[in-house]
């Protein structure tokens, strides 16, 4: 797959220049399977080849990534909190209770949670949504995803600026992070299951 990327993605930032890969990193945003750590240092680079300026593909990367992720924080607004509630209460092994927890640590902690998730995989669009159920301050929001944004965006394109031919080995470091990433969530996600499965197996009893 990263190969036909990453072809598409040389062919759109030669005919676009630098507001090509922010376009391309502004999709990834809403499609994450689309990868960030193949088009940031395919656009470093492109860079180094003298194709688009290194300041213009930070530019316009970063204002990509900031769009992309400005749409899902109205898309979680629209959904609301009414409506994310009233899905949750017809969902299975899940309760209101979750959702309580949950805005009160993103009252508390939301900055921070926007912030660093603009630096992880899968995570870096997904944490728009919840600041938008939330209403996060706009302003607020926009400047945590910047900073990160810039931070991660500049990592990747500096990196591909500085190993020319080499970019590749960007990709597959960030595809490790990735796997460990998926790991992590995948045992949280099967341990939470598996208590909520425990505790309705012993509310019978309970009740009896």
């Amino acid at each position: 797959m990263s190969n036909g990327v990453a072809e598409w993605a040389v062919s759109v930032m030669e005919a676009l220049g630098a507001p090509g890969a922010g376009l391309l990193i502004a999709l990834e945003n809403l499609f994450p399977p689309l990868p960030s750590e193949v088009i940031l240092p395919l656009a470093g680079f492109s860079a180094s080849r003298g194709d688009l300026s290194l300041a213009g593909a930070l530019v316009w990367t970063t204002a990509g990534s900031v769009a992309g992720a400005v749409l899902l924080y109205w898309i979680g607004a629209l959904i609301g909190r009414e409506r994310l509630r009233a899905v949750v209460d017809r969902m299975p092994l899940l309760k209101l209770s979750d959702v309580d927890r949950a805005e009160a640590w993103f009252a508390r902690h939301g900055g921070k949670a926007v912030f660093l998730g603009r630096m992880v995989p899968i995570f870096r669009s997904l944490i728009s949504v919840p600041a938008g159920v939330e209403r996060m301050r706009f302003g607020v929001f926009l400047l945590y995803t910047t900073l990160g944004s810039l931070i991660w965006n500049t990592t990747f394109v500096l990196a591909g600026y500085l190993l020319g031919e080499n970019w590749h080995l960007v990709e597959s470091s960030v595809g490790l992070y990735s796997k460990v990433v998926l790991a992590v969530v995948g045992m949280g996600v099967a341990a939470f299951v598996l208590f909520r499965i425990r505790g309705s197996a012993k509310q019978p009893a309970r009740d009896g």
